[in-house]
């Protein structure tokens, strides 16, 4: 028979025992909640890898410039990018359970406007800030969030679940995106990923709790009780002033210069553009998208690879060779494109996923030197660079289509981003490491 203990305010208030132990349950409440949370990363991840897809239809079905179009996607990317350091802050103030649902609600919002828009100012409105703000506000930040609330062990391996279900719903899903596009129109796909978004916010509603003391319940793992914290209005303020003080040294800025060449290269363009320009080659959406999943299953290995080297080399001498790579391979994917997808094709597709997301380790290894931005804000540091990430990306993005618009093709704007992953190199070297600090800005 099992026995459940329960507290009283005296040990709610003290932290002293937890009111209710998980004994006798077959699942433990937390790994619901990250279930919850993993469908809404993996929801994130899709929906904002969609606007690629929409390019050629938009283009075609409402005679809309790929300019036009790329710039809807940079507010999308620069709204999720901005919104990053403040969206945990937003948590800790009113809880993940209502940041999450507001957040698909947002994504829904925006996805079913789409549907209905005459102008492209309403797409980068709709798709763009809605959107953007919404898949911003359920990233990793927020799964980040649910494992140091809900787990005191199995940390890491929730975490790496997590960041895998981002990566799924990147990848995964584009192929049935495209397919579906190609079948039944872009409308009705934005339909069904309007409804996706917005089924997901009951289960937010019921499944999501802000904390395990909601519940009467220790952190998974956890043989003492913790009690709630406090909400923190200052969260945001504290932010702020991490940027502050980080935007007074020299690495920071050659940091987060890094890191928008590394959104450019990626998300920017090949996100956004490589399927569009593989159509201006012959090869059917479905294959690009194929293709751009297949850069995802092999970004999972490269992370892990790259995360095992930073422990052992020079982060920013793996920066620089990454960037390097990744510019020659950019160069040269103009020549490789065709109307099939060739074997130089998938050796670059596998060589490119490798590359993908390999900086993200040393990136935030070069965040978390406490000889130059202070103890314990590593973290808050490496959400500014990823917000640089993201505006990088969108840049390039807008970039990309006015180039295609101009040129006729699209291979001017791989130029652009292998020689900007050039410029990386030196900027990567020079970043500053725990021996050094600059004092004055750039």
């Amino acid at each position: 028979m099992t026995h459940t203990t329960r507290t009283t305010t005296e040990d709610v208030r003290t932290g002293r025992a937890a009111p209710r132990t998980a004994r006798g349950r077959r699942v433990h409440r937390a790994w619901w909640v990250a279930a919850v949370a993993a469908l809404a990363v993996m929801g994130a991840g899709a929906f904002a890898t969609m606007p690629g897809l929409l390019v050629e239809p938009l283009h075609r079905d409402l005679g809309w410039s790929r300019g036009s179009i790329g710039l809807a996607v940079w507010v999308n990317m620069a709204a999720s990018g901005l919104v990053a350091p403040f969206a945990t802050a937003l948590m800790g103030r009113f809880g993940l359970r209502r940041v999450a649902a507001g957040a698909l609600a947002a994504v829904a919002t925006g996805a079913a406007l789409t549907t209905v828009m005459t102008q492209p100012w309403q797409l980068a409105l709709y798709w763009g800030l809605l959107v953007g703000l919404g898949c911003g506000s359920v990233a990793m930040g927020f799964a980040a969030v649910v494992v140091e609330r809900w787990f005191a062990a199995r940390r890491g391996l929730v975490t790496g679940l997590l960041t895998a279900a981002s990566v799924f719903g990147q990848f995964v899903f584009l192929p049935l995106l495209s397919w579906s596009i190609e079948r039944y129109q872009w409308r009705p796909t934005t339909v069904t990923v309007a409804l996706a978004a917005l089924a997901l916010v009951p289960l937010a509603g019921l499944l999501l709790r802000d904390h395990p003391a909601d519940l009467g319940l220790r952190p998974y793992g956890a043989r003492e009780y913790a009690p709630r914290p406090a909400p923190a209005p200052g969260a945001a303020r504290h932010a702020l002033r991490v940027l502050r003080s980080a935007a007074r040294t020299r690495p920071f800025w050659l940091l987060a210069g890094t890191f928008a060449v590394c959104g450019a290269s990626t998300n920017g363009i090949m996100w956004s553009g490589f399927v569009p320009a593989a159509h201006d080659h012959g090869m059917p959406p479905t294959v690009a998208a194929s293709l751009l999943a297949l850069i995802g299953i092999f970004n999972v290995a490269g992370t892990v690879v790259s995360g095992w080297l930073t422990d052992r080399h020079d982060p920013r001498l793996l920066l620089a060779l990454y960037y390097g790579l990744r510019g020659v391979s950019l160069l040269l994917l103009p020549s490789l494109l065709g109307p099939e997808a060739d074997w130089p094709l998938i050796v670059f597709v596998v060589f490119f996923g490798l590359l993908d997301v390999a900086t993200v380790p040393p990136t935030i290894a070069l965040s978390a030197v406490r000889e130059i931005y202070g103890e314990g804000a590593g973290a808050v540091v490496f959400g500014w660079t990823l917000a640089f990430h993201q505006l990088g990306a969108g840049v390039m993005a807008f970039t990309g289509g006015v180039l295609r618009d101009a040129l006729g093709s699209y291979d001017a704007a791989w130029i652009v981003s292998g020689a900007l992953c050039g410029a990386a190199v030196p900027m990567a070297l020079a970043i500053g490491g725990p021996a050094r600090r600059a004092g004055s800005r750039p």
